[in-house]
């Protein structure tokens, strides 16, 4: 496929409207083409603009007889595909399209409320491309995804952008929340960029009247307007009717639910999300809020870099970051009060942090246990660290309340090497053996790291994992000294044990709740001096607080464990 490339602009105008005029050229030229009275894209309109919507109900199956063709599916995605934006492929049963999750707009300007990642590319290629039924079959129950859902897109732009939920993973209509930007969208768990409301703009380069997304069901998703450009009425609980051949559709709304409300077509749920779709490979942990930040500017300073600027409360702060060669990418967090750290992360093994990290497995497959992961003694390098960031930048997790600390300034730090963490309990396919689990002996697993950089005065080792509203801890050590570089198997004599989620310094065998692969992460710690360890025992929240302005260097082993499954 033709590889898009990561410019800002397109010379074919796929803009949106604004209602005042926004500091990037492209959005003036655009806004200068529409009429001033037009709404933005993807804000509500008044009342008397909306189409008739009935309230929610469930569709009767199409009337039989009809032999009219559906729209062809392909058709709708040519228009990107001719920019090189997107490659698309068939075969009986899929529409398979492939982008790099990367749109030819500007980005990210307008969020209010940010959750700290920015978009980088995902590799939606291979068996990890979109799919789209060919032929979707009526549902004998269509399912809202009011409150379902929450995780993964239920829709694919023509673009190749994937549409998510209106509703984020908590429930909140991201739009009405600020979290979106003039495009209506931004970036998930995964630095994964994603649309949560219908992407009107594309009308200016696929035409009015034309499918501007295809919901995972596989029936079109139109704009405003009824492809002859008529009114839209009688819309469904789904937000979508037939049409005089017997062809069922959606349409973009100006308000919630903003395109599908539901799925007309079968579709099958899985974790939550729909399944199959991509995942999204994320490179770093997922980051808190930023509270009160506004993103104000998202552009490229350079080949390969980006540079995103945000404020809060009139002051500015920065994150520029550069894809190198390879997939890792470097970033440099520049806080409000001017501090700046740097930061490199290397490309990990699975499903990154977003809402696809423990994903369903792609059509026909168990769960991945080594595709999406290094071969066996290549494990996936972890975040190269030198201070980590403090203030306002991004976190590894939420600090605990009143623990945030005013560290010495890292200006344009070197950034050291990560530490390459193994185990031998783990085997080739990347899988925990049940020995380490609840289902067995409980012990905790061996785990092995090489020394740490110079002035390395101690080590900690926490293991932990990323639930969809949480982060868990189920062991943690510090004050491991600096001549020791593995801990032997049910290890409790070296070091100092700290607090697991259930409040017990001891190894938490986990038990993995729920269906499906989890992942899990052994984090060491290279930390230029101890930790002074609180009476009542140090948490992972603690820790992360503590150790704020004394590592030197990290490293990450991330396995899997599936309760039921083959050790």
């Amino acid at each position: 496929m033709t590889r898009p490339t990561w410019h800002l602009v397109l010379a074919v105008a796929v803009g949106a409207a604004a209602t005042v005029a926004p500091a990037h050229p492209w959005h003036r030229h655009h806004a200068e083409a529409e009429p001033k009275s037009q709404p933005v894209a993807n804000a509500p309109a008044p009342d008397d603009a909306q189409p008739a919507v009935s309230p929610f109900h469930l569709t009767a199956a199409p009337k039989p007889g009809r032999a009219a063709a559906p729209p062809d599916v392909a058709a709708a995605f040519a228009p990107f595909e001719k920019l090189g934006a997107i490659a698309t492929r068939r075969d009986d049963r899929w529409l398979l399209v492939e982008s790099n999750g990367l749109p030819d707009h500007p980005l990210m300007v307008g969020i209010r409320a940010w959750q700290q990642q920015v978009p980088l590319p995902q590799p939606y290629t291979g068996d990890n491309a979109w799919r789209i039924p060919l032929h979707p079959v009526p549902a004998a129950e269509p399912v809202t995804t009011k409150d379902r859902f929450l995780r993964g897109a239920i829709a694919l732009a023509v673009n190749g952008i994937p549409i998510f939920n209106p509703l984020n993973n908590r429930g909140e209509d991201a739009f009405a929340i600020g979290e979106l930007d003039d495009f209506g969208g931004h970036c998930g768990r995964a630095d994964d960029y994603h649309y949560h409301v219908a992407p009107l703009h594309l009308e200016k380069v696929v035409g009015k009247g034309r499918p501007i997304a295809y919901a995972l069901d596989g029936y079109p998703i139109y704009g405003l307007t009824e492809p002859d450009g008529s009114p839209v009425r009688n819309l469904d609980g789904m937000g979508g009717h037939e049409d005089a051949d017997g062809n069922y559709h959606y349409h973009a709304q100006r308000t919630y639910p903003y395109l599908n409300g539901g799925f007309r077509g079968e579709v099958t749920e899985r974790d939550g999300q729909v399944d199959p779709q991509p995942r999204a490979r994320g490179v770093r942990e997922a980051l808190p809020p930023l509270r009160g930040a506004t993103i104000t500017a998202f552009a490229e300073t350079r080949p390969g870099t980006r540079l995103l600027t945000y404020e809060i409360e009139g002051r500015k702060g920065t994150v520029e970051y550069t894809v190198q060669q390879g997939g890792a990418v470097a970033f440099m967090f520049t806080d409000t009060t001017g501090r700046t750290t740097s930061e490199t992360y290397q490309p990990r093994g699975g499903g990154g942090a977003g809402g696809r990290r423990d994903g369903p497995p792609r059509p026909g497959d168990r769960p991945p246990r080594s595709g999406d992961r290094p071969p066996p003694g290549q494990r996936s390098p972890p975040p190269e660290r030198r201070s980590p960031p403090r203030d306002d930048r991004p976190r590894e997790s939420p600090p605990p309340r009143g623990s945030a600390r005013a560290g010495a300034a890292v200006d344009k730090a070197p950034v050291a090497a990560g530490l390459t963490v193994t185990s031998p309990a783990i085997g080739p396919d990347g899988t925990l053996p049940v020995e380490f689990t609840c289902d067995g002996a409980g012990i905790s697993p061996p785990v092995e790291w090489q020394a740490g950089p110079p002035g390395t005065k101690s080590y900690a080792v926490v293991l932990w994992h990323e639930a969809p509203d949480t982060v868990k801890s189920y062991w943690l050590v510090h004050g491991i000294p600096a001549g020791v570089t593995k801990l032997a198997k049910g290890s409790r004599d070296v070091g100092v044990a700290g607090l697991n989620d259930k409040r017990r310094a001891d190894y938490d065998p986990m038990c993995s709740k729920g269906p499906g692969l989890k992942t899990y992460h052994l984090t060491v710690y290279a930390l230029s001096a101890d930790p002074p360890a609180p009476a009542a025992g140090m948490t992972r929240d603690a820790l992360l607080a503590a150790v704020h302005d004394v590592t030197l260097a990290t490293g990450t082993l991330d396995y899997t464990y599936e309760r039921g499954g083959e050790p």
